[in-house]
């Protein structure tokens, strides 16, 4: 393995390891069931993949190009992680004002008090929370080419990359939703759960709202 791929090894671990929304979303499914956090992580690397095949392609020149699409997938990405927030706080709210039997006896309902969030929903919200994420594109498209070497073949190895982060959130996310799910009886305590409940509630809202209103300000 050359040193350029070893380095490349590091810097794509910890991007992939780097607590954010998909984390957050991950553990909060998980929470609600094993398979609705590994369907999760598997829609954070379903996302992932449409990212580094964008970046391979070059059509996330495009979108950095094209200052109205590229604001478009902000306000999209920072709406969708807002909205996230906002259900689980909701969420966690109704568990502490016991307003429903069923919210306290199913302490890890992750979105609007429902018993199971269903692996296609998880799903869904894994790739989304993923693959609207407005950095992504360019953070993939300037990050590849550094690990290129000079008068390599560029698509071979930037396939290459960008099958590794993929393999390496495969690796990681479902290992987290796993490990909640290994936790889950503690996890799943009245007040454990409507302190995680609503700490990534407020992680994500304030995550949203930061993305929302910078690109409107920018």
């Amino acid at each position: 393995m050359d040193a350029q791929l070893t380095a490349f090894l590091g810097v794509a671990a910890a991007m992939v390891a780097l607590p954010g929304a998909d984390f957050t979303v991950v553990v909060r499914n998980a929470l609600a069931s094993r398979s609705a956090g590994v369907a999760t992580a598997l829609g954070v690397a379903g996302g992932l993949l449409v990212h580094t095949a964008l970046a391979v392609a070059g059509l996330a020149a495009v979108l950095v190009a094209v200052p109205v699409l590229f604001r478009t997938v902000q306000l999209l990405g920072g709406a969708y992680v807002l909205y996230l927030g906002v259900s689980a706080l909701r969420s966690a709210r109704r568990r502490d004002d016991g307003r429903a039997h069923a919210a306290e006896t199913a302490v890890d309902r992750p979105d609007d008090g429902q018993a199971d969030i269903g692996t296609r929903r998880a799903l869904r919200q894994g790739f989304l929370t993923n693959a609207l994420n407005p950095k992504a594109p360019v953070l993939f498209l300037s990050l590849l080419p550094q690990f290129v070497p000079a008068g390599a073949e560029p698509l071979p190895r930037t396939l290459l990359l960008a099958a590794i982060v993929v393999l390496l959130a495969l690796i990681w996310f479902p290992a987290v939703a796993l490990l909640v799910d290994r936790l889950g009886r503690w996890l799943r305590r009245p007040r454990t759960a409507r302190a995680i409940e609503g700490g990534s509630g407020a992680a994500l809202t304030a995550l949203g709202a930061v993305l929302v209103t910078g690109t409107l300000l920018h």
